[in-house]
């Protein structure tokens, strides 16, 4: 395989880094302890000489690694060029010489653009299933527990000049961006009365199962803001089953019980931890103790308790690493920062379960 070459065995070498990156700095120990030559090869396949053919390419291996880093950071790829070449840590990480040029940001784009090209979404996909395998190899421990729901993502997209700009007969920024609800909230009126009201919002959805003993989420889908989360239960944890994964309870909110998904869990011989509507419980015929039971196991209510680290998860990936808003249009381009913002997760996790060290929030260094 041919590739370009990134000035490691320049005269500077590794000699400066081993002096100034600290031993103990969070992406020492990603470079450490993740296998990136298996990446190289993983995604040498979408290049279209494979490395053997044409003009030697970038490492793919070092192109994601610069895309992680503007994931764990928060950063646009314009910025994490520079971010790169500027921050030696983050240089070291990359695979670089000192003296040498990070790929510019062009270099990124073109990369997501070839990977979606000729893998399609499932190759971001297939990039989190080799990262959940690497894991366990590594020795990180996934429980039987699988945790269900979803995150929504407003668009990338201004909605009063969107709107102008449709009655004027022009295409929306984002043809794919659809309405969602999300939540409610009270209102008090006048007359100090409280009324309901829904959460709206315009963007997308990424759907995801987390493990819960290793904090490590295992599948994700995306999709418009106005599909249903119940719809997504069965491939998330199908796909979790495909990876051997030891899938013995799934838990999930009240979004999620419908008769479909509490019928295929029970096929799966999956205990089922969907957060039961009041309906299920309080109706009147026959059928209701079979709910009235499950609501009574110890396992049922410990399931349900530990729902929150999914939430958490979200909302770590919203606060620090940009899930809240959509980076591109389209669904597929979204598909691609729901995966990549995963893999950026994951990865902190396999840090910290490995060695304990943590990066927290933007920019720090580790603790």
């Amino acid at each position: 395989m041919k590739l370009k070459g990134t000035g490691r065995d320049s005269f500077y070498g590794d000699f400066l880094y081993e002096q100034i990156v600290p031993q103990n700095h969070f992406l020492r120990h990603l470079r450490e302890v993740v296998p990136w030559q298996r990446y190289t090869y993983r995604l040498i396949k979408y290049y279209r000489g494979k490395g053997e053919r044409g003009r030697p390419p970038v490492d793919p291996a070092v192109v994601l690694k610069m895309l992680l880093l503007s994931y764990l950071y928060d950063l646009s790829e314009r910025a994490v060029e520079e971010y790169c070449n500027l921050n030696l840590a983050a240089k070291f990480f990359v695979g670089v010489s000192v003296d040498a040029q990070v790929p510019d940001h062009s270099t990124l784009s073109v990369f997501k653009k070839r990977i979606l090209e000729n893998g399609h979404v499932a190759a971001y996909q297939r990039l989190l299933d080799a990262m959940i395998a690497d894991a366990r190899e590594a020795g990180i421990t996934f429980g039987t527990l699988q945790l269900i729901d979803s995150t929504h993502s407003i668009a990338d997209v201004n909605i009063a000049k969107d709107k102008k700009r449709q009655e004027e007969g022009e295409e929306p920024r984002d043809p794919d961006a659809r309405w969602g609800c999300k939540g409610t909230y009270y209102v008090t009126d006048e007359e100090g009365g409280r009324h309901k009201r829904k959460k709206y919002f315009y963007g997308g959805k990424t759907h995801s199962s987390l493990n819960a003993e290793a904090q490590m989420l295992t599948s994700v889908i995306t999709s418009g803001g106005n599909r249903h989360d119940g719809q997504f239960l069965r491939d998330l944890i199908a796909h979790d089953l495909q990876q051997g994964l030891p899938v013995g309870v799934c838990a999930a909110d009240r979004g999620y019980d419908d008769t479909a998904n509490h019928f295929w869990l029970q096929q799966k011989g999956i205990g089922n931890a969907i957060h039961l509507n009041r309906y299920r419980t309080h109706k009147k015929d026959k059928n209701r103790g079979v709910w009235l039971e499950l609501k009574k196991q110890a396992w049922y209510k410990e399931a349900l308790a530990l729902r929150y680290q999914i939430e958490r998860k979200f909302g770590e990936a919203k606060k620090y690493h940009g899930l809240g808003r959509c980076r591109y249009v389209g669904d597929n381009r979204y598909a691609v920062q729901a995966h990549l913002t995963a893999l950026a997760l994951n990865m902190k996790q396999l840090v910290r379960g490995l060695t304990g060290v943590s990066l927290r929030g933007p920019m720090l260094i580790s603790t």
